[in-house]
């Protein structure tokens, strides 16, 4: 039996450095407009909620005002990931910025 021949499949990947930071602002720009469709979503969710979305859903009948603060528990939850997400985000773009000044 013969021994198998393995070709070398290692990738050699060549990137400069602006296109590592344009694609690094890519991945930001995508990232935020992600949050904004899920603080748009949390939005909805309480305009629902409270029967001022304007859609063809029917809006609760009557809503309790434990219901409401629950509601509000979970967006205010949820923003609080969207805060801390944003953060990272900062902090990416800022990194980002200092790559772009060391290449010039």
């Amino acid at each position: 039996m013969s021994q198998a021949n393995i070709p070398n499949i290692t990738p050699t990947i060549t990137v400069t450095r602006e296109q590592s930071a344009t694609m690094l602002l890519s991945s930001i720009a995508l990232e935020e407009m992600a949050l904004a469709h899920i603080m748009n979503a949390e939005a909805e969710k309480i305009q629902y909620v409270l029967g001022t979305l304007h859609s063809s859903t029917t809006p609760p009948s009557s809503v309790s005002i434990s219901q409401l603060l629950e509601v509000n528990k979970t967006v205010r939850l949820t923003l609080q990931d969207v805060v801390l997400k944003e953060v990272l985000l900062q902090i990416k773009f800022a990194n980002v910025l200092e790559l772009l000044e060391k290449s010039n």
